[in-house]
């Protein structure tokens, strides 16, 4: 607010940028972030212009608005190419074909993405700065992962440790190296190295905001569980992989809401101390008591609305045959957090301008959308978000904004709702289903394991396959009763 030249605000306006970032706000970051690029345009500062370029590309890629990114990558580059000082310019050109080869990899283009990562590396070899090992790090596990996906596993291999070799302990960029390394241990059924790099991977993760480190770590300890059998804990890291986003949303809650801090003085006797540890015992054994009612009764609840679920649907079902699969009945059935940015409707319309998709085209979408959710084409194992973009003659990138803006999901978390609720109709309403072992019924909706079905099913639903199939039996003897009691 004192800043009087342009360049002065811009500096201000990407610091508010980068502690709402950090902080999990990212539409505020954004909005700080867009305000910084239009004053820079004012000015004729390359060096600015390439580090707030910088910033809106990384965190519009951190959101999912790839295009959005690649616009800002671009400009930068081209910023970036003008900076007078060497080191500067090599550096601030180095990282934005790191964001480049993010992007190709976001899309497909693996080839692309290497060719932009080895760009970078000859950038950060013409410097030599404090961070110089850092970015390089990051270079050299993006390598890591291009290589992964294309099944090579020893090149992989070599360049995450060439990362490795260059981290600090406890990195962001560390963890996706370990969970990289674990990952290639669970493809050659290596299991001893595998756990041993994924609990490096998970104890770097769990004190990570990195939403992107948390869903990795997470997804590769449920492959590593589900490879040595233990289907109950993979289960566990399945639904950690679903719920990583409510993690994330209550560390931001922590963040903006934060109480103020409360100063202790160090003149206390030692006897307010003694009060103060008894006190301290009371209250944690007190709190131990209630840990143990809250769960009781939290069971109790839950079996409760279970029953009132089941009721719920198997009405509406009777009355409306396959409605279910458009309309959920009950919220629990739609309760799969997602990343999400709530605009809104002007700033909707200026995202579909973005994109380009007249208004007459996003209507199509969704009514092509409508009719699809009819069907049961969903259960395609082959099922992708490219797959479906052919099937309805467009583009991913539409397809993507409308289910994003209209269905309130992510693509993977609409199609996973459709799938449960397809599957939670057929049990409803044909009793044969529930005689099926659940791998059928996975098999039957979609899914390529028991237990991916299994967690993706409780966590839409709250409850695992077999209790809902159990007390689904249960409300349908109770019914008969009824009938036969009346009847008689």
């Amino acid at each position: 607010m004192a800043a009087h030249e342009p360049l002065d605000k811009v500096k201000s306006l990407m610091i508010s940028s980068d502690l709402y970032h950090h902080g999990g706000d990212i539409k505020k970051a954004l909005c700080y972030s867009e305000n910084a690029h239009s004053l820079i345009e004012q000015t004729d500062d390359k060096e600015w212009m390439a580090r707030v370029c910088k910033l809106l590309s990384k965190q519009y890629r951190q959101v999912g608005l790839y295009e959005r990114a690649k616009k800002y990558i671009a400009k930068g580059l081209g910023a970036s190419r003008q900076i007078s000082d060497f080191q500067k310019s090599n550096e601030a050109e180095g990282i934005l074909n790191q964001e480049m080869a993010f992007y190709e990899m976001e899309v497909g283009n693996y080839a692309n993405a290497i060719q932009y990562i080895e760009f970078s590396l000859k950038n950060f070899e013409k410097i030599n700065t404090q961070n110089e090992n850092r970015t390089q790090a990051i270079s050299y596990q993006l390598l890591g992962d291009v290589y992964f996906k294309l099944n090579d596993y020893a090149v992989s291999e070599d360049y995450y440790r060439k990362a490795e070799n260059l981290l600090k302990a406890g990195s962001c960029t560390l963890g996706l190296v370990y969970n990289g390394l674990g990952g290639i241990r669970i493809k050659q059924k290596n299991w001893k190295d595998a756990e041993v790099y994924l609990k490096k991977a998970e104890k770097i993760a769990d004190t990570s905001r990195s939403l992107k480190l948390k869903k990795a770590v997470y997804s590769n300890i449920n492959d590593y569980y589900e490879g040595i059998g233990d289907n109950l804990k993979a289960s566990l890291y399945a639904v950690k992989y679903v719920k990583a986003y409510d993690s994330i949303a209550i560390r931001n809650q922590g963040f903006s809401g934060k109480a103020k801090d409360t100063v202790t003085k160090t003149n206390k006797g030692s006897g307010q101390m003694n009060v103060a540890k008894n006190a301290a015992i009371i209250i944690l054994f007190v709190s131990l008591v209630g840990i143990i009612i809250f769960f009781r009764t939290r069971q109790k609840k839950q079996f409760t609305r279970l029953r009132s679920i089941i009721r719920t649907q198997m009405s509406v079902a009777n009355s409306y045959k396959g409605s279910l699969l458009r309309q959920p009945v009950n919220s629990e059935f739609s309760n799969i957090s997602v990343e999400e940015i709530d605009e809104k409707d002007s700033e909707a319309d200026r995202k579909r301008n973005d994109s380009l998709m007249t208004s007459e085209t996003e209507t199509k979408l969704l009514e092509l959308l409508d009719e699809f959710e009819k069907g049961d084409l969903y259960n395609n194992k082959g099922m992708s978000l490219s797959f479906l973009a052919g099937e309805l003659n467009t583009n991913t990138k539409y397809l993507s904004y409308v289910i994003n803006q209209h269905k309130s999901s992510d693509f993977k978390t609409y199609v996973n709702r459709l799938r449960i609720n397809y599957i939670v109709d057929k049990l409803i309403n044909d009793e044969k289903y529930r005689q099926y072992k659940i791998s059928i019924l996975a098999d039957e909706c979609g899914f390529s394991s028991h237990s991916k079905f299994a967690a993706v099913f409780k966590a839409v639903t709250d409850f695992s396959p077999s209790a809902y199939i159990k007390h689904l039996d249960t409300e349908s003897q109770l019914d008969k009763d009824v009938h036969f009691r009346e009847n008689s």
